[in-house]
């Protein structure tokens, strides 16, 4: 999967502002909204925070991936933001998030739900990787780093 068939420049934000997990759900969720027409927020924001009351979608090392189904999409919408600040996140490592990228697909869609996360798992398990993004600049910057990821080995 090439992370540009879900993933726009304008879908990546740096140095986002929020207090708390809530919050940072909230501006994620009006992030992946703008991606997905007929789609507002508050559904986006349903989805996403069902998904955590199963579990938390922090993976540690500063790192969440919240994710949910929607019914009303074709195709699955990416989001990233980099915090100004960690958050709490109930994440399995007990640390703060500071990298967020949120995914959205379409209600059926299991098999490419399932590819989709595991391809943005594999890049935010990459530590390297995940110290080029903390010390990017820009959005733009941003962009161009996580259009730009290869696998390691590949």
């Amino acid at each position: 999967m090439k992370l540009t068939e879900i993933l726009s420049a304008e879908r990546v934000v740096s140095g986002t502002t929020v207090t708390s997990k809530k919050k940072a759900l909230e501006e994620l969720s009006n992030l992946l909204a703008s991606g997905a027409a007929d789609l507002g927020s508050h559904e986006v924001f349903s989805s996403l925070t069902g998904r955590e009351k199963l579990g938390s979608t922090g993976l540690g090392h500063g790192v969440a991936i919240p994710h949910g189904r929607v019914a009303g999409i074709e195709r699955s919408v990416g989001a990233f933001m980099r915090l100004k600040h960690p958050v709490e996140y109930d994440s399995h490592d007990g640390n703060p998030v500071d990298l967020i990228f949120g995914l959205l697909v379409p209600q059926s869609a299991n098999d490419q739900h399932l590819k989709h996360l595991a391809a943005v798992a594999e890049m935010f398990s990459d530590d390297d990787f995940c110290a080029k993004l903390r010390a990017g600049g820009d959005n733009a910057a941003l962009y161009a780093l996580l259009s730009g990821y290869v696998p390691a080995g590949r």
